[in-house]
């Protein structure tokens, strides 16, 4: 969860530029979550990411977000893939490595 909109953008293109995500969704609707934080209940809208990334790349990706987020204890969760389109897994494996410097970019438009 993020505090907002210009956050969540932040964490995602970071993620993306350094091929710790393949895709990143942001749910802009605001998101309203009450929890406990520091004896007390408290409430607020924010705003939801969905990273979709690789066990390899996980402690990295979490360091980001620590790094860019806001919130002094970011939620950061992981769950695993149990499966998928094989091709989607496959353009996920591609967009996580980091190319070789002979290696040509790959073309734009590719959907996640």
């Amino acid at each position: 969860m993020c505090a907002n909109a210009d956050e969540a953008q932040k964490i995602a293109q970071a993620a993306i530029e350094r091929r710790l995500a393949a895709c990143v969704n942001i749910v802009s609707a605001p998101v309203r979550s009450v929890y406990r934080w520091q004896g007390r209940v408290e409430s607020a809208d924010e705003v939801l990411l969905v990273i979709k990334s690789s066990r390899r790349v996980l402690p990295a990706l979490q360091r980001a977000v620590a790094e860019l987020h806001s919130y002094d204890v970011p939620e950061f969760i992981a769950l695993p893939i149990a499966a998928g389109g094989a091709a989607y897994l496959q353009w996920m494996a591609e967009s996580l490595a980091v190319p070789a410097a002979s290696t040509k970019t790959r073309a734009k438009g590719s959907k996640a």
